[in-house]
């Protein structure tokens, strides 16, 4: 069996990652074999240890944290991958601890216990799926699951700011940035054809189902077919919004009037009024003009 490179943040999940660690790595070693740990709370140290461990040899990277982490990962994998083209790929795999695990919902991956995420794992085989790449102004970053810009934005910036997070911590900052957001201006682009031009609290372009600790904000999206899932909710009155809310939990919201759907493979957002909010994958980002670009079979991931 070949070595795997573990990629610990012990911070993850508000330390529960750290905690979760001295349990599972007996369990680890057992069935997965021989393990290169490395233990990392700075992003910038994340592609040295990809580099390292594949000049050695390993092709499997299992990240133990959660969305933020795989966000991190995903993008010196696919720098990894880029740079080695005529070698195999580094295969992904993530057991979720953080506070969202929403791509480990998504995937069908075991979220309330650990032990049934690491049996999982080392069944799971090597599949392609889509990345999403977003460039915006003078930057560029590929994410995983979904990005959104508007108040999803807002969102993740005040949960990021919350020493101590708990199941509860993403709706109840949902339900206080909607209160105060005031809905923005954009101009959507979809494959080449104008879609939307209004002011709108959300854009979400998603490639996975599932944000915001549970909300399937885009219930069909499949992370293999190619394109994304786009999802604009309109600008109506916030205790509308508000009202509407728990919809997002069940996917039904698609059905309410105020809520555009398409899947394109190319979404290009330009923000009239200056630098829009923006998150990927759980991270805080901010850009004016926007362009969103699937690719196709970027990553192979344990599914």
């Amino acid at each position: 069996m070949s070595k795997t490179l573990i990629v610990l943040n012990p911070t993850a999940g508000s330390g529960r990652a750290g905690q979760m660690w001295q349990e599972i790595e007996p369990l680890l070693w057992k069935l997965l074999g021989e393990l290169v740990i490395a233990v990392t709370e700075h992003p910038q140290d994340v592609a040295r240890h990809l580099e390292e461990a594949y000049s050695a040899g390993l092709t499997r990277v299992i990240s133990i944290g959660g969305d933020g982490t795989n966000h991190v990962l995903i993008n010196g994998l696919a720098a990894l991958n880029q740079r080695h083209p005529e070698r195999p790929p580094m295969v992904y795999g993530n057991l979720p601890i953080g506070t969202g695990r929403d791509w480990a919902r998504g995937m069908g991956i075991p979220t309330d216990h650990y032990r049934l995420a690491a049996e999982w794992i080392a069944h799971a085989q090597p599949k392609p799926i889509d990345l999403g790449l977003l460039r915006f102004d003078s930057a560029s970053e590929y994410f995983l699951n979904i990005a959104s810009a508007g108040m999803g934005g807002e969102v993740v910036s005040r949960v990021n700011r919350t020493a101590r997070r708990r199941s509860w911590t993403f709706l109840g900052a949902t339900v206080s940035t909607l209160m105060r957001y005031k809905p923005k201006p954009i101009q959507v682009t979809l494959d080449g054809v104008e879609w939307y031009d209004n002011r709108a609290y959300l854009l979400a372009v998603a490639n996975g189902t599932t944000f915001g600790h549970g909300m399937k904000i885009a219930p069909n999206a499949q992370p293999d077919d190619g394109l994304f899932d786009v999802l604009v909710i309109d600008n109506i009155p916030r205790l509308q919004v508000l009202a509407a809310l728990k919809r997002v939990y069940d996917g039904s919201h698609l059905s309410h009037p105020a809520v555009h759907h398409m899947r394109a493979a190319q979404v290009q957002v330009h923000s009239p009024a200056g630098n829009i909010s923006l998150e990927l994958d759980g991270e805080y980002a901010a850009g004016r003009d926007l362009t969103f670009s699937i690719c196709p079979g970027a990553l192979q991931v344990l599914a």
